[in-house]
């Protein structure tokens, strides 16, 4: 093969892997890290300490009680009792242990509709009365007053509906399938790519750059995500959900996918630099040749054996 075209041949391997690293790490994050249920919870419960988040939660709960409230002058006065209320719980265990288990009933239930095709047309439910059970036992041994007659109703709560869940389902799917395929590919190209390379050094510093841009690329992607995130959740939901609170769910969730990149980036330039390295230091000069009509040098003498 004429050396230009293993060289054309070569860059358009190497180009396909490069674009197919932050592809499969997205994918990949999705399948293996956002499904784990593990993995979420430990996303997840961190949030119960931040701020914005029990904030987010104690404003919640006081529209849901002045709802249930008939209207009238006293309603802003009952927002305020039941935010203050909910903040001071927000700081307790029970509420941490509330969202958790909040936490992985939805994700459970969530995960299970996505993996049944037969759960199509029909949104995604959660009955979160064993949260109630939990919550309520758990303030019942802190001795709280009237924590045993908290009713404990089992209703199914909407989490996504079903047109929503049915595109997520789909989704779910082709991220399931490239999450295998998608890795496997951009080491078979980028291996491909440097074996019919004319110059494999080169190809592999090519390789090192192209991998480092994939990952500074996913990086910017999820700055990018966290502000549509931010900037769309709250028109989404009516306002119920600020955006320092989505932000907080956000960055907790993404932090693999962000670790990923940056591990990328690193990996790549290091390759890079190292190729680099090796080609420009790693060989002796070139011997230079004598001029035409010169003696050329002696050969070395053979070493003789001492006679005994």
């Amino acid at each position: 093969m004429p050396p230009r075209l293993r060289s054309a041949l070569s860059a358009v391997l190497i180009a396909l892997s490069c674009l197919a690293v932050p592809f499969g790490t997205l994918a990949g994050w999705v399948a293996y890290g956002l499904t784990d249920p593990g993995r979420y919870a430990a996303a997840t419960a961190p949030l119960a300490d931040d701020p914005d988040v029990r904030d987010a939660v104690a404003d919640a709960v006081g529209d849901g009680v002045v709802d249930q409230v008939a209207a009238g002058p006293s309603n802003s006065a009952v927002r305020l009792f039941a935010q203050d209320a909910a903040r001071s719980f927000t700081r307790t265990e029970a509420f941490r242990e509330g969202w958790d288990a909040a936490n992985r009933t939805v994700h459970e239930a969530v995960l299970r509709a996505l993996r049944d095709e037969r759960a199509a047309g029909r949104p995604i439910t959660v009955d979160l009365a064993p949260v109630t059970a939990r919550v309520k036992d758990r303030l019942a041994e802190d001795d709280v007053p009237f924590a045993r007659r908290i009713p404990v109703r089992h209703t199914a709560v909407t989490v996504l509906p079903a047109h929503q869940a049915d595109r997520l389902r789909k989704g779910y799917h082709v991220l399931d399938v490239a999450a295998f395929w998608l890795p496997l590919a951009a080491v078979l190209f980028a291996v491909t790519g440097i074996a019919v390379a004319a110059r494999r050094r080169r190809a592999l510093t090519a390789a090192g750059i192209g991998t480092a841009l994939g990952g500074a690329l996913l990086a910017l992607a999820v700055v990018v995500g966290r502000r549509l995130t931010v900037a769309e959740l709250p028109d989404a939901v009516d306002g119920a959900v600020d955006g320092p609170a989505a932000g907080a769910v956000y960055d907790a969730l993404t932090g693999t996918l962000r670790t990923a990149s940056w591990l990328l980036v690193g990996l790549g330039l290091t390759v890079a630099l190292a190729s680099w390295l090796t080609g420009r230091y790693g060989h002796p000069p070139p011997r230079r040749r004598a001029p035409a009509g010169a003696p050329a040098d002696p050969p070395p003498p053979r070493p003789t054996r001492a006679r005994s």
